[in-house]
């Protein structure tokens, strides 16, 4: 027999939860996951780049060999080995780091979260870029700051921006390469003056790069990490680079910031899945990803030059759009009179998926704007879905 409960709860959610709201993107993506839907939607890694044999392999040996370690509860800071790999690769001459300076965190989005709950009190003013990181914006947005959004231009952040606007913040938080959502890089110049910049204020700078990796040609610019270690705070990530379903990222800082972010991951999680950081220290230990990482960047740049083609093609005079040297994004800037938001939803109707760009701004929303992600998708549905994009846009040109 049911029992019965005249009383039902009435759920009181905290002040905190009742801010929260759901990410756009999130959203989209669950309309995408229809088959006939071309999606320029989400930032996901494309799975052809997964190393699905080497994954399998490693999970085999670490279990086989050191299973009872790797199915163990594990220290809060990581996996030794693989901190230790870290820190090596992150070395330069003069501007060594060391393993205690990395936590690994289960992906880069608890790192935000962490970063945030240790660094921002509420109406803490924090620095974003314009346009930012959703992501980051969500994640530092539950502790309340005062976000104060730094002008940008075609070459990314404006330096010389920050000096006037940065006395008695708590951090700036920047993405230097490939930048989601506008895919633009901080040119080395730039990257000087800002860590300059911020040191000179005693402004802590986070370095967010999880699309470092994934320049289409040359090497990637120096890290402002190496530029100041004990001002800058380096986020990187295995998500774009191995696989995003290992959940595996890491942040490196001065150890006393990393230790007070152990104190709080502790509190999170306690720690990141051992068995998982063991399995990926198996697969890069001996410089597979040196030998991976240019499939990655050879399939993204030839899906980039699709993209960038079909909107030469078929997008009408009035419209613009970056073209970045690497990563996975196009920011496209539409006449000012067009809402994105009512783009997309005609776009939808035509089977055809974007990001509008509205909530990638801290400050007022750019309505005109939208990203557009293109490795995900073939070259033949790219030049499709853009074209079918071009005739809503021209219709309302």
């Amino acid at each position: 027999m049911k029992p019965e409960h005249p009383n039902p709860i009435q759920w009181r959610f905290s002040k905190r939860a009742e801010q929260l709201q759901s990410s756009v993107i999130r959203e989209i993506l669950k309309v995408t996951m229809r088959p006939e839907v071309i999606s320029f939607a989400g930032g996901l890694p494309s799975p052809l780049t997964f190393p699905v044999e080497q994954m399998r392999a490693a999970f085999d040996t670490v279990l086989s060999r050191d299973g009872k370690v790797a199915l163990q509860y594990g220290p809060s800071d990581g996996y030794a080995p693989l901190r230790e790999w870290i820190a090596d690769s992150l070395s330069i001459d003069g501007a060594p780091i060391t393993p205690e300076q990395v936590l690994m965190v289960s992906g880069s989005q608890q790192g935000l979260d962490l970063l945030g709950k240790v660094l921002i009190d509420e109406g803490s003013k924090v620095l974003v870029e314009t346009p930012s990181y959703l992501g980051a914006l969500q994640a530092f947005s539950v502790y309340g700051p005062q976000f104060v959004s730094i002008p940008s231009d075609d070459a990314g952040l404006i330096p010389e921006a920050v000096a006037p606007i940065g006395a008695g913040a708590r951090l700036l938080y920047a993405l230097p390469n490939f930048q989601n959502p506008t895919g633009r890089t901080l040119s080395l110049a730039r990257r000087i003056q800002l860590v300059d910049t911020c040191a000179a204020l005693g402004l802590p700078l986070i370095e967010d790069d999880p699309y470092g990796a994934l320049c289409y040609s040359g090497e990637p610019l120096p890290r402002m990490l190496n530029m100041n270690p004990q001002g800058v705070i380096h986020m990187g990530s295995f998500s774009k680079v191995l696989t995003p379903g290992i959940r595996l990222g890491y942040v490196v800082a001065p150890v006393p910031l990393v230790r007070k972010l152990e104190q709080a991951k502790q509190a999170a999680d306690l720690h990141t899945a051992q068995l998982t950081q063991m399995v990926v220290h198996e697969v890069i230990k001996d410089g597979f990803l040196a030998r991976h990482i240019p499939g990655i960047r050879a399939l993204y740049a030839a899906q980039c030059q699709a993209m960038l083609a079909a909107l030469d093609e078929f997008f009408p005079a009035g419209v613009h759009w970056t073209r970045p040297e690497g990563g996975m994004f196009i920011w496209v800037t539409l006449p000012q009179h067009i809402d994105s938001m009512q783009l997309l939803d005609a776009a939808l109707a035509q089977n055809v998926a974007f990001v509008p760009g509205a909530s990638f701004y801290a400050g007022t929303p750019q309505h005109h704007t939208l990203r557009l992600s293109f490795v995900t998708v073939s070259p033949e549905r790219i030049r499709e879905g853009v074209a079918t994009l071009g005739r809503l846009i021209a219709a309302r040109m």
